[in-house]
């Protein structure tokens, strides 16, 4: 007879993984002498974690039961554009450089300003830059 914490040390890895993915779980319990593990994932690439990690502790699992849904509700909300006001000394570089943490991504805040900027290397202190998001 399976016993509840032995199934839960072997798959132990599937169990953290649930975590790290922001896997939301609804039932972890003993039924049938199997681990029986309901929950919903906030995307398909968490969902093939767990399997992963399911079928690393076992390749054939026979002693686990898991329906793991994907509930895109559970994913953290994307990144919003901001704005940005220039300051005297200010580049788009130096602006990519501070948002993105990469100067050379300084043509994606260019092209989201085509409205008020005509040349990349021409901008100036007061104008108010949409930063979209990485």
């Amino acid at each position: 007879m399976a016993n509840l914490e032995a199934l839960k040390t072997k798959y132990a890895l599937a169990l953290k993984k649930i975590e790290e993915q922001g896997v939301t779980l609804q039932n972890l319990h003993l039924q049938d002498n199997k681990l029986f593990i309901k929950g919903a994932a906030p995307s398909e690439a968490a969902k093939n974690e767990v399997w992963t990690a399911i079928k690393t502790a076992d390749p054939v699992f026979a002693d686990l039961m898991a329906d793991i849904t994907i509930d895109t509700s559970l994913q953290p909300p994307a990144p919003k554009e901001q704005v940005y006001t220039v300051k005297a000394g200010d580049t788009l570089s130096k602006i990519s450089k501070q948002v993105y943490g990469d100067a050379n991504r300084y043509m994606k805040i260019f092209d989201a300003n085509t409205d008020q900027l005509k040349d990349p290397n021409t901008i100036r202190p007061g104008q108010v830059l949409r930063i979209p998001a990485a």
